[in-house]
């Protein structure tokens, strides 16, 4: 489980402006075992910051983040080891095969050759890797590489799973793929994170939607919940009422 309780960030102003930008206002939600909580919101909103301080790249200035109850600021090495993540930023080592950038993962977290061995081929088969496993990534479709970050990044079988964006300018087979294989993690009872801007995305998946907008929560819980919450019938235009009533605050 993954907790964030009252995150802030601000980066400096750009030229000659030294007011610091605001990029996480007190963002704090509960990501559960056994379900797949989506961050909602639109370019800009604060989704990646909030992601990178989930999972240690970035310390929050205010706040902390919880991984399986223990503070990521005082245990940030237990708690990568409880982690599995996909960045924004997900390039593979070219001159090596699928293969060979899974398996390297798996040495720096110190697992034993055959437990590496067995955790690939396990992750090839689900992911539906078997046709380009051994070759080089230099030259891979934007699906394969992607394919091959999530791999690398679960070989060690963590119970927590944060991903930026995973089907970001995937084609349409691919990304039913690896939709199937996210329930596949739900249904492990793993707690599994993801951010996304794209309704279809998140409501065909998620137990649990926090969104995110100019950097704060302006609601959480699931579909139904939201579309209740603003009387609407779809996801979308949930979204567009959320979105709307908290810029008219900025307005």
């Amino acid at each position: 489980m993954i907790v964030a309780e009252h995150l802030h960030k601000t980066f400096p102003g750009r030229g000659k402006d030294k007011t610091r930008v605001v990029a996480v206002d007190d963002v704090g939600f509960e990501a559960r075992d056994g379900e797949i909580t989506g961050l909602l919101g639109p370019n800009g909103a604060g989704k990646t910051t909030t992601l990178r301080m989930l999972y240690t790249l970035m310390q929050p200035e205010s706040g902390r983040v919880l991984v399986d109850g223990k503070d990521v600021a005082a245990n940030a090495e237990a708690a990568r080891r409880a982690l599995g993540v996909l960045p924004d930023a997900r390039g593979v080592y070219k001159r090596l095969t699928a293969r060979e950038n899974i398996r390297y993962f798996g040495e720096l977290h110190g697992m034993a050759p055959a437990l590496i061995a067995e955790r690939t081929a396990t992750l090839a088969a689900a992911l539906q890797m078997d046709d380009f496993l051994d070759r080089q990534t230099e030259g891979f479709s934007q699906g394969q590489r992607t394919k091959t970050a999530i791999a690398r990044a679960l070989v060690h079988d963590p119970r927590n799973v944060i991903l930026d964006e995973p089907t970001n300018g995937l084609d349409v087979m691919t990304t039913r793929g690896l939709r199937d294989f996210l329930r596949r993690l739900r249904g492990e009872g793993r707690c599994v994170i993801f951010s996304s801007h794209i309704m279809q995305e998140v409501a065909a998946l998620c137990d649990r939607i926090v969104v995110i907008a100019h950097g704060r929560v302006v609601a959480q819980g699931s579909a139904d919940a939201l579309r209740a919450q603003t009387g609407q019938d779809n996801l979308e235009d949930a979204f567009v009422r959320l979105i709307g009533s908290e810029e008219g605050l900025h307005a």
